[in-house]
């Protein structure tokens, strides 16, 4: 076997040992353990652990752009952003560092800091454009931006890890419902909306 695959194989190994772990409490000597290397190989491959849930969460960010583009071909603005919502908290709930992943960039780490970054812009841009769909189609309030509709579904997820799997549906029927457009209801241009949004993601 050659040095870079070798390299290549050592890499899964590690990402393999690393996805039976809880993502919240990884140990690098832990994982060198269980994918049977050294930690220098670890180092190598993953020199903190933030780079580590980097790299464990990239699947999920691309998979989250895909859900995205599936919300984007649905005719129905409503249903679109309920089915966006709906996907992007399963994930957040099957991939622990995501939310970290999403919320905490500043802190990554060069080694798969691009990839990551740039699924990550993805990520915003499409959850900008199911929310500033649904605000033109007055489904939903428009005073809403994307930053802030992608901290509400973290907090479900936590308020999920906190309760129990059954309160999932629940608890996005009330994120939904919170969402949705009254009479009297702040009324924001989607175009200021999306501003804020981009202020804060910066």
């Amino acid at each position: 076997m050659s040095p870079r695959a070798d390299a290549v194989r050592s890499r899964e190994r590690i990402l393999e040992a690393a996805r039976r772990h809880d993502v919240r409490a990884l140990r690098l000597n832990d994982i060198a353990r269980d994918a049977g290397v050294g930690i220098g190989t670890v180092y190598r491959h993953f020199p903190t652990v933030t780079a580590l849930v980097e790299a464990l969460s990239v699947d999920a960010l691309v998979r989250l752009v895909a859900a995205a583009d599936r919300a984007a071909i649905e005719p129905d603005a409503d249903r679109a952003l309920r089915g966006f919502l709906d996907d992007a908290l399963t994930l957040q709930l099957e991939d622990g560092g995501l939310e970290a992943v999403l919320t905490d960039l500043a802190r990554t780490d060069p080694v798969v800091h691009d990839e990551c970054a740039a699924a990550r812009g993805r990520v915003f841009a499409g959850y900008d454009a199911v929310l500033s769909r649904a605000q033109r189609d007055g489904v939903v309030r428009g005073d809403v931006s994307a930053a802030q509709l992608q901290r509400l579904v973290c907090g479900v997820e936590h308020a999920v890890r906190l309760g129990a799997p059954a309160d999932r549906d629940l608890l996005l029927d009330i994120l939904v419902s919170g969402l949705r457009l009254e009479t009297g209801t702040p009324s924001t241009s989607p175009a200021t909306a999306a501003a804020r949004s981009a202020a804060v993601l910066g």
